[in-house]
């Protein structure tokens, strides 16, 4: 450490603090209670409260906005998650480590329920509904009788790898002009043909769909690359976690804060979540043909993106050219 840098040492390993002994089945590389005996791990406790913030930010945008409920609720099942991983990390406790942990498996139920069971019937729907809440039930007991973190770890990677494809597909067979069917070829189906207007209104709306696809693919890309980071920084925190913490007691205080390698997980796996969610707000409107109602409002890769009324609609007037992205 350059001695012109200033620099705090770290305290003794594991002092003990106020919610000892611990109890869950897994402990994470930040060292415990180094900083304050009332958060075992003070940095993977306060980088949860990112979730807490986007939590907010989406639900009060659901309610300004009128997204679909579904949405509000996985908001509400987003904030559980960031809440119940701030108090599995500052206590390490086993009942605070089961509202962590299945809490990420109940808010990715929903947004499979959001996913699979869009234009489907209502027996379908409940039916979904009951294999979700089954298979929620199962995990949960499942893990519970376990208590191996692998096994959630592997059931919270299957069910968001489904999720994620299953919206990538629909978002593709729906909006892209080449994949849809569109108005043309049913019209051709019944012997009928689009005069030069209609066409030019289709093409009109073609246009729309490839820019609105563009710029999902711009969110698809930014949120999966943050998640996909996320988990690199989690795993190389756990395979090389005795030389990082050598490291960390090397630089002292505070930078060896930047070492915390699951902090960093919290931050880009909250970042990574939210966007997912608001792409799949703003992939719901498109489905339901609500594209001249709604814009994307992300002026840039580096600030939160969120899906708004436009302002004709707000004025009562539903003109409007499509896809605005604000600079």
């Amino acid at each position: 450490m350059p001695s012109w840098l200033p620099s705090i040492p770290y305290a003794a390993s594991d002092p003990g603090g106020y919610w000892d002994p611990v109890t869950s089945t897994i402990n994470w590389c930040e060292e415990d209670y180094y900083a304050t005996p009332y958060a075992a791990e003070i940095v993977n406790t306060l980088t949860n409260l990112l979730f807490v913030y986007l939590a907010v930010v989406g639900i009060q945008s659901c309610r300004r906005n009128g997204h679909d409920t579904i949405f509000l609720v996985s908001f509400v099942g987003y904030l559980l998650v960031g809440t119940g991983s701030f108090l599995f990390h500052a206590t390490l406790k086993y009942p605070m480590q089961l509202v962590d942990e299945l809490s990420m498996i109940y808010t990715t139920c929903l947004m499979c329920y959001a996913t699979f069971s869009y234009s489907r019937s209502r027996l379908f729907s409940v039916y979904l509904a009951l294999f979700l809440i089954s298979l929620a039930v199962f995990i949960t007991l499942y893990y519970h009788y376990l208590q191996d973190p692998a096994f959630h770890q592997n059931a919270y990677a299957i069910l968001t790898a489904v999720v994620l494809l299953r919206a990538m597909y629909v978002m593709e067979s729906t909006l892209r002009p080449s994949l849809k069917q569109s108005e043309e070829k049913h019209r051709i189906r019944e012997g009928k043909s689009m005069n030069e207007r209609q066409k030019e209104v289709s093409r009109g709306y073609d246009r729309r769909d490839r820019k609105i696809l563009g710029m999902m693919w711009s969110m698809i890309g930014c949120g999966l690359s943050t998640f996909l980071g996320g988990f690199l920084i989690w795993h190389l925190d756990n395979v090389h976690c005795q030389r990082l913490r050598g490291w960390r007691r090397e630089v002292g205080l505070p930078w060896g804060i930047l070492l915390e390698g699951h902090g960093w997980w919290h931050l880009m796996t909250g970042t990574g979540a939210y966007f997912y969610i608001t792409w799949g707000i703003w992939l719901r409107h498109c489905l339901n043909g609500r594209q001249e109602e709604y814009d994307l409002v992300w002026p840039t890769l580096w600030s939160l993106p969120e899906v708004v009324r436009t302002k004709q609609v707000a004025n009562g007037d539903l003109k409007h050219d499509g896809l605005k992205k604000q600079s």
